[in-house]
């Protein structure tokens, strides 16, 4: 499988795009395509990418310098479990290099795949 992980500044992210990832788990059916345009603009974003379809993305608010907060970490169900969200996760890590201090917030179940992934990057990195 041939999947690119490429942030918002090497390849623009739709707004639509995220929408779709959005609706195929069930998340946010209120949010609006120009209220999503908003926050692709506002902060720091990466997507996986297979050919032109947009298969995961992930996003972090920040203030540029001190804090960001990394969310919205999702994969498309037709591509789960084949390591893109660790890809993401990673990618995403290192555009927040220059921050002091990163934190993420998930419901319960997914500590487990969280806290692997962040142990297998920091091994990684050493």
């Amino acid at each position: 499988m041939n999947i690119e992980i490429l942030s918002c500044a090497e390849r623009q992210i739709k707004a639509i795009d995220v929408m779709q990832l959005y609706k195929d788990v069930g998340w946010w059916e209120e949010r609006i395509e120009q209220d999503i345009e908003e926050i692709l603009n506002n902060e720091q974003s990466v997507g996986a990418w297979k050919d032109d379809t947009l298969i995961g993305f992930a996003r972090a608010v920040s203030d540029g310098n001190f804090r960001a907060y990394i969310e919205d970490v999702v994969i498309h169900s037709s591509y789960r479990k084949e390591g893109i969200g660790k890809l993401l996760v990673s990618k995403l890590l290192d555009e927040l290099s220059h921050i002091d201090v990163i934190s993420l917030f998930c419901e319960g179940h997914l500590v487990p795949f969280y806290k692997k992934t962040i142990l297998n990057i920091a091994n990684h990195n050493l």
